[in-house]
C-alpha cells in the first residue's frame, strides 16, 4: 500500500451472498467486481508515489483489478470471485497490485445449524468430552484434583 492510512471497503456489486454472518445482515461477501472506487471514504491519506513539495497529494486509489480471488466460486448476482485475505487490488496510480486486506474481518459465527449438520462421529474425535445428542451421551462425571 502506497497510502498512509487504511479504509473500509465497501461490496456495492451484491446484496444477497453472506459470509461468517448467522443474521445475513452485516458481511456481504467482497469479490473481484468491487472495482472503481469501493472504499467508505475514499482515501488511503497521503499517496507515497505523488510526492509535492509541500508533502504527498491525497492517496484516492480507483481500483482496476483484483488478484488472487477464489476461482472455484463465482456468485450468481455479479459474476464475482470471492476475495481472499491475500487478494491485492491494482490501484491505477501505481499500476501494479498494492491495495492489500489487513483485516478481513470474517470470524465464524457457530449458530444451531452447525451443530445440527455436524457428524457425530467426527466431533466426538476431535472433542471426545462433549456428547453431541442426548441418544449417544454417556454420564461424564470431571473431578478437579
Amino acid at each position: 500500500m502506497q497510502g498512509t492510512m487504511p479504509d473500509k471497503l465497501l461490496v456495492n456489486t451484491q446484496t444477497k451472498h453472506y459470509i461468517n454472518d448467522s443474521s445475513m445482515s452485516n458481511k456481504l461477501i467482497a469479490t473481484n467486481k468491487e472495482i472503481g472506487q469501493p472504499f467508505e471514504k475514499n482515501t488511503f491519506g497521503q499517496c507515497k508515489l505523488q510526492p509535492t513539495p509541500g508533502g504527498y497529494k491525497p492517496c484516492q486509489p480507483t481500483i482496476t483489478e483484483w488478484t488472487g480471488f477464489y476461482e472455484d466460486v463465482t456468485l450468481d448476482e455479479n459474476n464475482g470471485n470471492p476475495l481472499l485475505e491475500d487478494s491485492m487490488a491494482t490501484c491505477a496510480i501505481a499500476g501494479a497490485p498494492c491495495v492489500e486486506i489487513t483485516d478481513h474481518g470474517q470470524i465464524a459465527e457457530v449458530v444451531a445449524q452447525n451443530i445440527s449438520n455436524a457428524n457425530e462421529d467426527t466431533l466426538a474425535q476431535i472433542n471426545p468430552l462433549t456428547p453431541m445428542s442426548s441418544d449417544n451421551a454417556q454420564n461424564i462425571n470431571l473431578k478437579v484434583s
